[in-house]
């Protein structure tokens, strides 16, 4: 039995996967759809995987998964999303996630997951391991977000969701003075003088889609 924690928007997903979740053996110690107040409950509790979505609103499931290892938390993570983005699972792999599963997966590759990952496995679903690769070769046009650090990717993740630059300062530990540094540099990288046309830019080079807007 592995003690599990839910980070997903929807409170009817996260029904539905404490059902999934129970009946094959596992505890779910706790939920939420809000990554600080996640990050707290996951320091109290310490599950021992932690099954997170990447849309939550306004804010990426990313934020979380970057705290992880900055707080030096064993729980191991399964991002479980509708984004079939190659440079989403990309980026969650690079920050530590253990396994990728697509939401509208079977119950039962869920469980597989978990069962992976709990033996220190990683576990990417059906079709996973192909938008993987398709990151791996995937190249950006120059000028456009390929000549971006990953901070900066971050921070316009940020932007283009609505957060002010005091609330990016507030997620990310930076002072309000950094983040418009860094907006400042992304937005004369890429060639834009304001945030509807960035907003534009990253749905166009496929940093977000409309529907996590």
């Amino acid at each position: 039995m592995s003690d599990i924690y839910l980070v997903d928007d929807h409170a009817l997903m996260r029904d539905g996967l404490r059902v999934v979740l129970e009946h094959g053996g596992h505890r779910v110690v706790g939920e939420s759809d809000d990554p600080t107040i996640a990050l707290a409950d996951i320091q109290r509790l310490t599950p021992g995987v932690l099954l997170l979505d990447l849309n939550l609103g306004k804010r990426s499931g990313l934020e979380l998964l970057e705290q992880l290892p900055r707080r030096k938390l064993a729980t191991r993570t399964i991002v479980l999303t509708m984004s079939a983005q190659p440079h989403h699972v990309a980026e969650a792999l690079r920050m530590g996630a253990a396994g990728y599963v697509l939401k509208g997966s079977p119950a039962s590759t869920v469980l597989a997951a978990v069962g992976t990952v709990v033996r220190e496995g990683r576990y990417l679903g059906p079709g996973v391991d192909e938008l993987a690769a398709k990151a791996l070769t995937q190249t950006l046009r120059p000028g456009a977000l390929g000549q971006l650090s990953a901070r900066e990717r971050q921070i316009i993740l940020l932007v283009v969701r609505g957060h002010s630059s005091n609330a990016i300062a507030e997620l990310l530990h930076l002072s309000p003075k950094t983040v418009d540094s860094y907006r400042s540099r992304l937005m004369g990288k890429l060639e834009v003088s304001d945030v509807p046309a960035l907003v534009r830019l990253a749905i166009r080079e496929g940093l977000i889609s409309a529907d996590e807007m």
